[in-house]
């Protein structure tokens, strides 16, 4: 990784851009995230769907670490952060 050898000032803009880029990370996450513990309580009352229930949870982790690889990437453009 390569940081900017020069300091970078980002517009309000851009800040608010990511401040709601992070605002929505974090609804994802939570989404997901409680999509998991929805999936477990109806594992608790059905046991029976089982399988179903353990194919959302199990996407859930995937999707997550995608999210916040995708916001990673826009912080490192925003920021000059470069990767060799």
């Amino acid at each position: 990784m390569a940081l900017p050898t020069e300091p970078v000032t980002l517009s309000v803009e851009q800040i608010r851009e990511l401040n709601q880029k992070l605002s929505t990370l974090r609804h994802d996450v939570n989404g997901k995230l409680g999509l998991i513990t929805l999936a477990l309580g109806a594992l608790q009352l059905k046991p029976e769907d089982g399988k179903r229930w353990m194919s959302i949870m199990g996407e859930q982790p995937q999707k997550i670490v995608a999210d916040l690889t995708q916001f990673s990437a826009e912080i490192e453009a925003a920021l000059r952060i470069t990767r060799p």
